[in-house]
């Protein structure tokens, strides 16, 4: 699968639901950078990230480009985050089922077609402005 296509389809996946989905197109070893957070390895550490994210939040990416390297190796996506805060996060605003709108991007690197890395990128300062009744 090109890689362009590999990045569409975990998104697709994203977008519908499918965490199952989604972690079949990772390496075993993927590293994951969270935004403002730690990096976590393996499928197993993404599947219980994808837990949390489900809990307390309810997400569909919009305007999703794609680019590549020529190799590749390395992709880059840019989407808008269209989103609803249902329940607490640790260290977050209280929950209330806050609607948020949110630019967003992440960074990739894909190995033997499938996604080795995964770094993702948004402003936590305006995600925590909308959902405080601040923006």
């Amino acid at each position: 699968m090109h890689t362009r296509d590999l990045i569409h389809a975990y998104y697709e996946a994203f977008n519908r639901g499918d965490r199952e989905g989604m972690l079949a197109l990772l390496a075993d070893d993927v590293v994951h950078d969270l935004n403002q957070g730690p990096r976590e390895t393996g499928r197993e550490a993404f599947r219980a990230f994808l837990a949390r994210m489900d809990r307390s939040y309810s997400e569909r990416l919009t305007g999703i480009e794609v680019m590549t390297s020529a190799d590749g190796t390395r992709a880059a996506a840019e989407y808008v985050v269209h989103g609803t805060y249902l329940a607490d996060d640790e260290g977050l605003p209280p929950a209330r089922g806050q609607a948020y709108v949110l630019p967003g991007g992440a960074f990739f690197e894909v190995r033997n077609g499938r996604i080795a890395r995964v770094t993702n990128y948004y402003n936590l300062g305006d995600w925590i402005a909308q959902v405080a009744g601040r923006a």
